[in-house]
């Protein structure tokens, strides 16, 4: 009995060393970075939120659209962390820089269109039934936000290759640094501070602008001066096309894209839906969604850290290597999420009354729908970490077609349905919406965790895992 005590002990020691400590030191940067991140977006609803209900509405539909389009570009991009992951993994630098130079190209050719369409944003809100001076003003806010998109898919191609590199910490400072210049930029030119015009919300859309170029600035200059990373090259010759790499990302990030806008999208609809029962409603709806979004983030950097692993061992054909990767990185979020649970439980009020001016008169409206809705958030807090794991250790392994129907299936047949049935059928309003959204997460969550625990049979593997 004591042998297999020891024993039990001796691998619990050896799963944390070779699997769970690293996946912190590679996931927790990107998870902070993630957060530094989400400052930005956070930063933006506090200070409009002083502005009034109608400015924060219109922001929540200008931001939902903006993130539809950024989500889809930013999973075609994501497809640079396996295919770099599997070439550092079989030592092939050549290869990792055509899948970073290449992921540029990919983000240019994008934004063009995406550009014309997030113009027309007020149009199409009017056109989905939203308030039309609200949707007016979320046009204008747009107009000046959608320039963010080219320097931000930028910074994700660039913190692709760092995370592979395993360089996440220099993701994390040059994060926070456009945190830090969106901060000052807001309270400038949203109010008219220190000279400036008051813009209120183009002010928004502006200084996060600044902020993303501040941001690619510092982690181009990182990879220019870097020692190691300057022989990567990846900035030469970047007018130079490899075309077949190129259309590599597209075929391996499409899906990535498609699953990523699913789930936005099921968010996005969320946030349609709520808006037709109300400007109130639909204030406290983003409030609470902010909450929610900022925990997401952790999960987010340690799936990225998950995908960057598994792609790394199945690189060099370790099939063992490939399960801890994954299970380590599901442990390791699971737990966090149960933690953010119990904060959602526990302090509902004081959570939402950050983002109010108890003065405003509609602020006690607002924060009863807010704490309603977080209620439901804490719900689904583990089938949020859950789902992204799953498919993000799918990815690691360039299996992304199959989890792309779990995220229509999860998503748009179940989420969808359960809210229009919860939240207007059954009379339950945002609640039953909120309710939808935790039964989407939570099919995807079993289905792509469930295809990963069957990786082998399913022939997921690479030939060398296979073999062995």
């Amino acid at each position: 009995m004591a042998g297999k005590a020891s024993l039990t002990t001796a691998n619990a020691a050896d799963f944390w060393r070779s699997d769970i400590k690293p996946t912190l030191v590679l996931g927790m940067p990107l998870a902070g970075a993630q957060l530094a991140q989400m400052a930005i977006n956070t930063t933006d609803v506090l200070m409009i939120g002083r502005l009034g209900a109608e400015e924060l509405a219109a922001s929540v539909l200008a931001f939902n659209a903006y993130m539809l389009v950024w989500f889809f570009g930013m999973g075609v991009i994501q497809a640079v962390i396996p295919l770099a992951a599997k070439a550092r993994g079989q030592r092939n630098l050549k290869e990792m820089r055509r899948a970073v130079r290449m992921g540029f190209w990919v983000v240019t050719l994008y934004c063009l269109p995406a550009w014309l369409a997030m113009f027309f944003t007020g149009d199409i809100l009017v056109w989905l039934g939203q308030d039309p001076h609200v949707s007016e003003m979320a046009g204008t806010y747009m107009r000046a936000l959608q320039w963010v998109l080219f320097p931000g898919l930028l910074i994700m191609a660039i913190r692709g290759f760092l995370t592979v590199m395993e360089m996440a910490k220099i993701v994390l400072y040059a994060t926070i640094a456009g945190a830090l210049v969106n901060a000052v930029l807001d309270y400038a030119l949203i109010f008219g501070n220190f000279g400036f015009p008051r813009l209120e919300l183009v002010g928004a859309g502006i200084a996060s602008v600044g902020s993303s170029l501040a941001t690619f600035l510092f982690l181009a200059a990182y990879v220019l001066k870097h020692r190691q990373l300057r022989r990567y090259n990846i900035f030469g010759r970047i007018w130079r096309s490899d075309w077949p790499v190129f259309f590599q990302i597209w075929k391996l990030g499409w899906p990535i894209g498609v699953t990523i806008v699913a789930e936005a999208g099921l968010f996005s609809a969320s946030a349609i839906m709520i808006g037709w029962l109300g400007t109130l409603p639909l204030a406290g709806h983003g409030i609470a969604l902010q909450l929610a979004s900022i925990t997401f983030m952790v999960p987010v950097g340690l799936s990225q850290a998950a995908m960057t692993r598994v792609g790394l061992a199945a690189g060099r054909g370790d099939m063992d290597g490939v399960g801890r990767a994954g299970w380590a990185a599901l442990l390791v979020t699971l737990s966090f999420m149960m933690a953010f649970a119990v904060a959602f439980w526990a302090i509902p009020e004081p959570l939402v009354s950050l983002y109010l001016d108890i003065d405003n008169p509609q602020a006690q409206a607002v924060l009863e729908f807010g704490v309603a809705y977080l209620a439901v958030a804490a719900l689904f807090q583990l089938a949020d970490g859950g789902q992204i794991i799953g498919v993000n250790n799918l990815r690691g392994l360039g299996d992304t077609t199959i989890p792309l129907y779990y995220a229509l299936f999860g998503y748009w047949v179940i989420g969808i349905g359960l809210s229009l049935s919860l939240g207007f059928g059954a009379g339950w309003g945002g609640v039953g919406i909120w309710c939808g959204l935790a039964g989407g997460l939570a099919t995807v969550a079993v289905l792509a965790n469930l295809r990963f625990f069957k990786r082998k049979e399913l022939g997921l593997l690479p030939d060398a895992a296979k073999a062995s």
